[in-house]
């Protein structure tokens, strides 16, 4: 079965249904738990001519995703679960994918919430739907309405 499972985990009503998903998962498989959290790059975009990097944005912005990721361990450990996670950087697509491969994921658990309007759906993309054509193994996609 999915003897490796990888949470894409970002703490919203989404992340947390795919974590309780999650955890059946690796019950019933006896499966090894990771956890990813992506950070977005603290980078500025000023034109084409260049960008402006903040140190201290950024510094906010671990701290932040360090908690989501926290929050999501602590919560598979009070279920019973051992995991291991870490807050990567970067497009989220690029860094979950990358994140599977490293570890050897067999599965990836992400969140996904439907989008009510064709132009909220058009205009935010859809990280889950780029994830199932370059992930390197299985995705499992839990709805939240």
């Amino acid at each position: 079965m999915y003897k490796r499972i990888l949470l894409a985990y970002d703490g919203s009503d989404a992340g947390q249904n795919a974590l309780l998903d999650c955890q059946e998962l690796a019950h019933w498989g006896q499966s090894e738990l990771f956890l990813v959290a992506v950070m977005p790059s603290a980078m500025s975009f000023v034109g084409l001519e260049g960008g402006v990097y903040d140190v201290e944005l950024e510094e906010r912005e671990r701290a932040k995703y360090q908690s989501i990721l926290h929050d999501g361990l602590r919560r598979l450990e009070q279920a019973g679960y051992s995991a291991r996670g870490e807050v990567v950087t970067g497009e989220a697509v690029d860094e979950i994918t990358k994140y599977a491969r490293k570890i050897e994921a067999k599965l990836i658990v992400v969140g996904h919430k439907h989008l009510d309007s064709w132009a909220a759906r058009w205009w935010r993309g859809s990280i889950s739907g780029a994830l199932i054509e370059h992930a390197p193994c299985s995705v499992l996609c839990v709805i939240t309405r």
